[in-house]
């Protein structure tokens, strides 16, 4: 069977903290707390999948029973789960404001140890999405494989940033050389990452870098070094921002892979991230559904 999609990352338990009051340190803080899956490629993989498209995700978990719900979890919602299986499996508690937003503790464990992959995982997708959090430590050296596969293909080829505490602890000019390095034909990262790392420059010579702003317009600094811009239409009621990049680069590879200008691929991406924002973790409600 032909694959659309294969993600390339981390799967990891999310658990997501939700404060019904004010902080009090030193004391017990009244919470609503939902486990539901996340890891940012597994979450790209599910929201492809939940697109129509097939998708492959790659990854590592811990041989325990959070990594077998997981893979489960990736399985049920119609995902061809290529997963590792050694050590613990990795989480992050995520806590949230009253805005939405979120601040993050990972502990990614197995996740982190992706290494050996074997070719016939990683090749014969149409689209290949990596993790840029796997440029740290072992798992690097499966982008790169990866890399020369989507490329040798004739792939298309997406890195999502991350984090700007990872573009922190590699160093500006390390990573964005080792983005430069894989050759990506769709970069996304939002505004914070772009500048943190000046990747705004890694566009052009096949490289389109996409520059998410929230609720402000989205850039699109083109391979042929146009720049435009995209509105973001508006969500009413934001729960939670956790999985929106995700579903956005979800949304925005399918896009691209039925026809779509990366303008009309944006839009995707939106349309799909203003939903998800409407829901706890990374999820929609008809697929990964959420453990109490």
């Amino acid at each position: 069977m032909s694959t659309d999609l294969v993600c390339v990352g981390d799967l990891v338990e999310d658990i997501v903290v939700w404060a019904t009051g004010p902080a009090r340190s030193g004391t017990d803080n009244p919470a609503r707390i939902r486990r539901v899956r996340g890891g940012a490629a597994a979450n790209v993989a599910v929201f492809a999948s939940s697109l129509g498209l097939s998708a492959r995700f790659v990854g590592r978990v811990g041989d325990d029973v959070a990594g077998a719900a997981l893979v489960q979890d990736l399985v049920s919602a119609g995902v061809d789960a290529r997963v590792q299986r050694e050590g613990s499996t990795g989480a992050i508690v995520i806590l949230v404001d009253n805005d939405g937003e979120r601040t993050m503790y990972p502990d990614r464990a197995a996740a982190a140890e992706l290494t050996g992959v074997p070719d016939d995982w990683l090749s014969g997708a149409a689209a290949v999405h990596l993790s840029a959090y796997s440029l740290a430590g072992p798992p690097l050296s499966v982008l790169r494989r990866a890399s020369d596969l989507a490329h040798a293909e004739g792939a298309i080829l997406t890195i999502d940033a991350a984090s700007v505490a990872l573009i922190d602890a590699v160093g500006r000019t390390k990573f964005r050389d080792l983005i430069s390095s894989l050759r990506p034909t769709y970069l996304f990262a939002n505004g914070i990452e772009a500048d943190a790392g000046d990747l705004r420059r890694l566009a052009g010579a096949g490289t389109t870098v996409v520059v998410k702003n929230g609720i402000k317009a989205t850039e699109l600094h083109l391979a042929d070094a146009r720049t435009v811009t995209a509105e973001v239409p508006p969500v009413g009621d934001v729960r939670d921002t956790t999985g929106a990049g995700d579903a956005f680069a979800a949304a925005f590879i399918s896009a691209v892979l039925a026809g779509a200008d990366a303008v009309e691929a944006v839009g995707a991406g939106h349309r799909l991230a203003g939903r998800v924002l409407t829901e706890p973790g990374a999820s929609l409600t008809q697929n990964g559904a959420a453990r109490d």
